[in-house]
């Protein structure tokens, strides 16, 4: 039987880890040993830094939704609390968006939000 070779087989399985890799640094974008750990390490992070950027956003509309109610005389807490009492449902990006883009219609929202919270 003849002897079979995979040189084929190799060099496609070695070119995708070395265009996963583009963009790294010495060997870890030429040694295919160190290059395939590199991507392993990199595809990982990939997955945990997807699900971080999440909360990353959550905290920084919290910081702007705080800032905005904090000009209208009310801390974070209260004027989330005046919007459940009254009943208003919105998110906090949405929230976020209006405290930059739209003072007005935010400081509408603080108001409602303190005559709920003072009924």
């Amino acid at each position: 039987m003849a002897r079979v070779r995979s040189r084929v087989q190799t060099r496609n399985r070695h070119r995708k880890i070395f265009e996963l890799t583009k963009g790294h640094h010495g060997k870890r974008r030429t040694n295919i040993k160190v290059a395939h750990q590199s991507m392993i390490h990199a595809l990982r992070y990939a997955t945990v830094h997807r699900k971080d950027r999440k909360g990353d956003f959550r905290r920084l509309w919290i910081v702007r939704i705080n800032a905005a109610a904090h000009e209208h005389g009310l801390p974070y807490g209260k004027f989330i609390d005046g919007l459940k009492k009254a009943g208003i449902d919105l998110n906090r990006k949405m929230l976020a968006e209006l405290a930059v883009r739209d003072a007005s219609a935010f400081g509408a929202l603080v108001g409602q939000a303190k005559a709920a919270l003072a009924a």
